[in-house]
């Protein structure tokens, strides 16, 4: 009976991995083709007691077949002004994700390497690892459940990193209809929840006669320090034309 009872348990395991990878791969595969992208941003920083910072933005992508290639630009307030965050996330499982930071007082471009990647982005409750694009094939995933989630039906999935990271685990709730992530509940090595994100205000883009779904908001609150961050996107257009040459460390500057 033991015996049964363990089998049982591994392939029941091994079926949830089965589906939790095939559910990771039908989402990448949604979210493949949009060539690039650009936008105005909000990141806007809320103390525990309500207090908030608001920082204007501007973002810019650029989807290769190897690499994603971001760009953040910070335009005000006048304190933060002309900084730049360029990440190129890799889908190479061997190569790690690239980070450079420019701080314009210093007139320096800064990496940002595997130790302080999960360090805080600006104040903010997302780390430099956050706004990596987190492709699929450095992850390992498994099927948890069925869950709703804020009226969204979704597979909640449990995510890990095939590599070294600050979270033990990840739990991503993806949305059945629209094949992105709708919420993130983020453990430290401790197992013990650690942040909650919550994505919004989802709206429908085309490209080449493709659809695609992207939040305009999502809000970081960290459980453990009652603080939260939001990026709020506007004025989001997709296919459009995005210079390589300006999503380029020489460019930084």
């Amino acid at each position: 009976m033991k015996l049964l009872i363990l089998i049982f348990f591994t392939l029941s395991l091994q079926a949830n991995v089965e589906k939790g990878e095939q559910i990771a791969r039908d989402m990448d595969k949604a979210n493949k083709g949009y060539g690039s992208e650009s936008s105005s941003m909000q990141l806007i920083l809320i103390d525990s007691s309500g207090t908030t910072l608001v920082r204007g933005m501007k973002g810019a992508n650029l989807e290769k077949k190897d690499v994603i290639k971001g760009l953040m630009t910070f335009l005000k307030p006048n304190d933060v002004k002309g900084t730049k965050l360029l990440t190129w996330s890799y889908r190479e499982t061997d190569k790690d994700d690239d980070q450079w930071l420019f701080l314009p007082s210093l007139k320096r471009v800064k990496k940002i390497n595997s130790r302080t990647r999960g360090s805080s982005f600006m104040g903010s409750e997302f780390s430099y690892a956050d706004l990596t694009a987190q492709t699929i094939e450095k992850y390992n995933f498994s099927y948890v459940k069925d869950v709703v989630v804020d009226g969204h039906e979704t597979w909640m999935l449990n995510r890990v990193s095939k590599y070294k990271s600050n979270y033990k685990r990840v739990e991503i709730f993806v949305s059945k209809k629209m094949l992105t992530t709708v919420a993130s509940n983020y453990y430290n090595k401790r197992n013990e929840l650690y942040k909650k994100a919550v994505f919004g205000n989802f709206k429908k883009y085309k490209v080449n006669e493709k659809e695609f779904y992207r939040a305009s908001e999502v809000t970081m609150a960290n459980v453990q320090n009652g603080k939260k961050s939001k990026f709020i996107w506007s004025e989001r257009r997709l296919g459009e034309d995005v210079k390589e040459s300006d999503l380029h460390k020489r460019s930084l500057r």
